[in-house]
């Protein structure tokens, strides 16, 4: 089985208490702070307990950043005038069609337990660098690795790793021609 869990998992939002380091992955315990979040917590508990108890099943939650359209590129640029705006999940997002293609991922995975996966696109939403953005916004928070220009900082390593995941869509290419 493959479900919708949520970027929320991993402690949103960020502006009410900052991410334990950057870019957030899967290694740290769930910090659900609403009861949406609570929810999809107790949920990645559940997999792990019914796959304890049939060693034979696949549960697979992907942890799925803002979900965006390609029609809805266009109000990007405007969150530059104010980081603070999107600063509630690290200025993530996951285009529905690379969202899509991490769902058949982790259907054709070969694999039995129970796992999770930061799914996000590999940049942010942002025109300012990552690196700009954490040192602005959260200049206390751990950053852990080099971090390119726009690089997501809802790191979809494991997801990449694991799942062959691959982002293929960004909000920047609606603005290139």
């Amino acid at each position: 089985m493959v479900w919708a869990s949520s970027e929320t998992v991993l402690g949103l939002p960020f502006q009410e208490e900052p991410p334990p380091y950057a870019p957030v992955d899967e290694e740290y315990h769930p910090r659900p702070n609403s009861s949406y979040s609570l929810s999809k917590a107790l949920g990645e508990e559940m997999a792990v307990q019914f796959c304890r108890w049939d060693p034979e099943a696949k549960i697979i939650g992907l942890r799925f950043s803002n979900v965006m359209y390609p029609d809805q590129y266009a109000e990007f640029p405007d969150y530059d005038a104010d980081p603070g705006t999107r600063v509630w999940n690290l200025w993530g997002y996951i285009d529905a069609r690379d969202g899509a293609q991490a769902v058949r991922k982790a259907l054709e995975l070969q694999a039995t337990g129970a796992d999770v996966f930061v799914i996000a696109n590999a940049d942010t939403v942002m025109q300012k660098s990552s690196a700009s953005l954490m040192a602005e916004v959260f200049p206390g928070v751990e950053v852990r690795g080099e971090l390119g220009e726009h690089e997501t900082l809802l790191s979809i390593e494991k997801a990449k790793r694991v799942l062959g995941y691959a982002p293929q869509h960004s909000w920047r290419d609606s603005f290139t021609a």
